[in-house]
């Protein structure tokens, strides 16, 4: 569209690509520096030399990646293509600047390697090189040898003046810092991609996470409605019964109630005492409804009060045992919700001493179930499980859920 931007790749941060050419060159700079030494005299005016070369190629592999960074929307191959390429000025650039920082040493170095090796190295008047050695008798020197070099032999290499004889020197270093740049390409290259795909994963995660938070919040939604249009059906008896005292009751129960559950994030967990409470709420309601017929008990140890579950995950279990176990008998039926530790996990109950789920095969049971059950899966995977069938003597279901303490 044309009003849209495209979001640029995720890249290597600043501070890493400066740590990492500040480590190529220092590490070059240190090989260099030890190989140097051994041997080699003049140590305080090549170091500052070589330093500054350094230096200089530090900024140069700098502008090696402001240039590279603008190919990051590119595939692999064009990087990698584009740094081979660029790589060359960028390596001729370093060697000729090398070659210019020791020039006013070079000879002098030379020199210095010669006198110990038992030769000596100069320039005649002409800018001719003289290279005077140690004389080998024998049948393969040619002509008598003058006064001033008796038993000495005498090379002289007139100046270069051809132009591609002079870069020679120069594309000999520029191979060795060729290969240095692309070491570091090559490490950039590598950091942008795993940077990539750090960025896809979070990626995927943010979207798994939100895709989690919309089931979640949908299987939450699912609970309120069913429970209002059963509440509202059990105000409307009342009031057409006339039981008015009984109807406001109910009116102010259930307000509370949703103040409660309303407030409360659709894809967030709760302390297990405020689910508890609020499915204390919940049975003083229907206790409205069935006075002489709807007994409670709750069992919550202190020590896992504090716990986290998900919000209302309680609430169609205990509607189904007000539905099925309490609502088709005339006897009064306990309901029992408790709570416990179970080898490192939170194991909730709710049970009841009703007809046994001879209802079961109901389509409102199964339903209460199933949202329980996908709830729970969505938010803990196969960490937490839900069991729920008929036991001698009335219908009984139990969550696992992993012990989630607040963070």
């Amino acid at each position: 569209m044309s009003g849209s931007t495209v979001p640029a790749p995720p890249g290597v941060s600043l501070r890493t690509v400066l740590a990492s050419i500040a480590g190529l060159w220092t590490c070059y700079f240190v090989l260099v520096t030890i190989r140097a030494w051994i041997g080699l005299e003049l140590q305080g005016e090549l170091l500052w030399r070589r330093a500054l070369v350094c230096l200089a190629g530090m900024a140069i592999t700098f502008v090696l990646w402001l240039i590279l960074r603008l190919a990051d929307r590119r595939s692999l191959g064009f990087q990698i293509g584009l740094a081979l390429v660029l790589a060359i000025p960028a390596s001729l650039a370093i060697a000729k600047l090398n070659i210019f920082a020791f020039a006013e040493v070079q000879e002098t170095v030379e020199s210095k390697i010669a006198e110990r090796r038992g030769y000596s190295i100069r320039r005649d008047a002409s800018g001719n090189i003289v290279i005077e050695a140690p004389a080998v008798p024998g049948p393969d020197v040619d002509g008598p040898l003058g006064p001033d070099n008796a038993g000495r032999a005498k090379v002289v290499l007139p100046t270069e003046s051809d132009a591609g004889r002079q870069w020679l020197p120069v594309l000999e270093l520029a191979i060795g810092r060729y290969f240095l740049l692309l070491s570091w390409a090559a490490l950039y290259l590598a950091l942008s991609a795993v940077g990539r795909a750090r960025e896809a994963e979070r990626r995927e995660a943010r979207f798994r996470s939100a895709a989690r938070a919309a089931e979640l919040r949908s299987l939450r939604y699912q609970v309120n409605p069913h429970f209002l249009f059963n509440a509202f059906n059990s105000l409307s008896a009342l009031v057409m019964t006339g039981k008015g005292e009984r109807a406001e009751e109910m009116i102010q129960r259930l307000s509370s109630f949703y103040r409660h559950s309303l407030a409360e994030d659709p894809t967030g967990d709760v302390e297990l005492a405020d689910e508890i409470a609020l499915q204390r709420d919940y049975l003083a309601i229907e206790a409205v409804r069935f006075p002489k017929r709807l007994k409670t008990v709750i069992e919550l140890p202190e020590e896992l009060a504090h716990l986290h579950v998900p919000g209302m995950i309680l609430q169609p279990l205990v509607e189904n045992s007000v539905k099925y176990a309490v609502a088709p008998v005339a006897r009064p039926v306990t309901i029992v919700i408790s709570a416990r530790e179970e080898y490192g996990r939170l194991v909730l109950t709710v049970a009841d001493d009703g007809p046994g789920g001879a209802e079961v095969g109901s389509p409102g049971f199964g339903i209460g179930l199933a949202n329980v059950r996908d709830r729970i899966e969505a938010r803990f995977g196969p960490d937490a499980t839900l069991v729920s069938g008929p036991f001698e003597g009335g219908y009984r279901s139990e969550l696992r859920l992993p012990m989630v303490q607040d963070d």
